[in-house]
């Protein structure tokens, strides 16, 4: 997964203790409020506090029927969702994009390298950062996925096809992150100490996309966001070649692909459960929407921004990478993907919720024509990932 932006995003704060209340199920639990910025004071030892979310988490709203389907589709799965996996032997590999260490022209490729890279802006580079820092969030991806009930893999190396799944598409998803990582290091344009700190960071701070242990939550937010990916990557990969890197645009569009062909898995898998559940399915997606799809790396911090993922998620608007109209656009995309206006039998709170969902593409649509109506021009933010050089927003 990469970039993925939405203006209603919350923004980071400092990890401050939890306080768990225990309610009926689903079970309950609220955030803390409030954070604190921690200031240098010699060699005074200070907390780990990686950013924290505020909102109240909801978990196991599934209930043991609903679970039961799930593990009723594994036959389904392993014919219908792991054909969109690929051999390995037959996947490319970062290598295969970078120069040879083992060759005697190394260090001749890292300098034609470096050359290319000197011709591409610094805004541009921020976008690359960011995407490469919520790829390499990889480990929390997993976590996630396996939070799910029904679908998790119980041992870390289970057989079923769901668990293989997971296993299969996080190591497909693990090049990604190695690639523009070893890209970014050998192109000499970036703070590679403040990218690595942001990546222990957001890795630290985890994320909640209020999925609550529900595959389908889980898997329409999957759906949403592979398709997120496969636009940034793709958008990337159009500016490195208007930039004159075509190297780096074979780069972002190969891990483009990769995001379309899993986005393509997810989306069948939502297609089957409209099939086989589509009352239940339709009302998960309204509630998903309602509660608005939160981006992986919303609690991205360097150390010293702590608004970091909404100034990087304003460079990538202005630049047109990741933008609010591409939000409006994936959610018009899979309302047609799914045949939502087309279904027929709902009970009234299905039918409410495909009213909602089938007319929220427009409505975005025109909030953000007012919101950019209204925007004010920004004053440019230092980037630590570009040595502190400040970047117009």
């Amino acid at each position: 997964m990469a970039l993925r932006l939405n203006s209603t995003v919350v923004l980071p704060s400092h990890r401050i203790p939890f306080k768990h209340r225990t309610f009926r199920s689903p079970r309950v639990s609220m955030a803390s409020t409030l954070h604190s910025i921690s200031t240098d004071t010699g060699n005074t030892k200070k907390p780990y506090c990686p950013p924290r979310e505020v909102h109240v988490q909801v978990t196991h709203s599934m209930s043991p029927q609903k679970i039961e389907i799930f593990k009723s589709l594994e036959g389904w799965a392993e014919d219908n969702v792991l054909v969109h996996l690929k051999p390995v032997e037959k996947c490319w590999q970062p290598q295969d994009f970078l120069p040879e260490p083992e060759s005697d022209g190394f260090y001749e490729q890292v300098k034609e390298l470096r050359e290319r890279a000197k011709e591409i802006p610094d805004d541009y580079f921020v976008v690359l950062v960011g995407d490469m820092i919520t790829e390499e969030a990889l480990p929390t991806y997993q976590t996630m996925l396996n939070t799910l009930d029904g679908v998790r893999d119980e041992t870390g190396a289970s057989l079923t096809s769901w668990a293989i799944w997971t296993r299969a598409w996080t190591a497909e998803e693990n090049r990604h992150g190695d690639l523009l990582n070893k890209y970014l290091y050998l192109s000499g344009r970036v703070d590679m100490k403040q990218i690595e700190k942001t990546i222990q960071y957001l890795i630290g701070s985890g994320m909640d996309p209020k999925t609550e242990n529900n595959p389908y939550l889980g898997f329409i937010y999957t759906s949403f966001q592979e398709r997120a990916t496969f636009i940034s990557h793709g958008n990337t990969a159009r500016l490195a070649k208007d930039h004159g890197d075509l190297k780096l645009a074979q780069i972002c569009g190969t891990i483009a692909a990769d995001e379309k062909r899993h986005e393509t898995a997810y989306t069948k898998i939502v297609e089957k459960l409209f099939e086989i559940d589509p009352d239940a399915t339709v009302m998960s997606l309204a509630d998903m929407m309602k509660k608005k799809i939160s981006m992986p790396a919303h609690l991205m911090y360097d150390g010293k921004d702590d608004n970091l993922f909404d100034h990087f998620s304003a460079v990538a608007q202005r630049l047109g990478v990741y933008t609010a109209k591409d939000y409006a656009d994936i959610l018009e995309f899979l309302v047609g993907r799914w045949k939502i206006e087309n279904m027929t039998g709902l009970s009234g709170e299905g039918r409410r919720a495909q009213e909602f969902v089938c007319g929220l593409p427009q409505r975005i649509r025109r909030l953000e024509e007012r919101a950019q109506g209204r925007a004010k021009e920004l004053s440019p933010v230092p980037f630590s990932w570009v040595f502190d050089r400040s970047i117009k927003i």
